[in-house]
């Protein structure tokens, strides 16, 4: 016959069960916290990677873009509008405008194409089917980039000099020396690029 004190000493007591129970909830909500901080963290990456592919897909249409500038004026109905053409605030027209050749199933073609930053914050690429087109003809918009608070540009004139728009003088060439992209993204990142053209 087994004594009380040795059948006691073979089993938990409740307080035991309870203590274990408390420490096996602890670590369970830690490792929970842990598990949602590394999805989170995840999440997090996954967002600001895909951010900056966007940046760099735009950076790189806008570089493409402007290397294919063409010295060719738009005949309009009234008269002649400049080969590039940069604004400063405009409320409807791209803040930035110009001819450019671009390959269409191996054949070269003169293209106008314009930026512009538009109410929902979205960086808008226009893109007429020509030159010179009839009045009325209405370009064709993509949104290039999304979450843009701010697009300012500035071209560098003969004299080395910034301006904030072009053409400045009648004295411009048709095209820049350079084009200056100052970007503010709505997450508050200020990104600024210099392309130079091919004059």
């Amino acid at each position: 016959m087994r004594s009380p004190d040795s059948a006691r000493g073979s089993g938990f007591t409740l307080i035991e069960l309870l203590t274990a129970m408390l420490i096996l909830s602890i670590l369970a909500l830690i490792s929970y916290r842990g598990l949602v901080a590394v999805l989170d963290a995840r999440a997090h990456v996954t967002e600001e990677t895909e951010k900056w592919r966007r940046v760099a897909a735009f950076f790189s249409r806008f570089e493409r873009d402007v290397q294919l500038a063409a010295p060719r004026p738009v005949r309009v109905p009234a008269g002649e509008v400049p080969a590039w053409l940069g604004r400063l605030e405009p409320a409807a027209d791209p803040r930035l405008e110009f001819s450019r050749f671009s390959s269409i199933e191996g054949i070269d073609v003169a293209q106008r194409t314009g930026y512009r930053l538009n109410e929902k914050q979205e960086i808008e690429l226009w893109m007429w089917p020509g030159l010179d087109v009839a009045p009325g003809t209405v370009p064709a918009r993509y949104v290039v980039l999304a979450g843009v608070t701010k697009l300012d540009l500035r071209y560098l004139n003969a004299d080395a000099v910034w301006v904030d728009v072009w053409p400045g003088t009648r004295l411009d060439p048709p095209i820049p020396r350079a084009v200056r992209l100052h970007l503010v993204l709505s997450t508050r990142e200020e990104l600024v690029r210099v392309f130079t053209l091919n004059l």
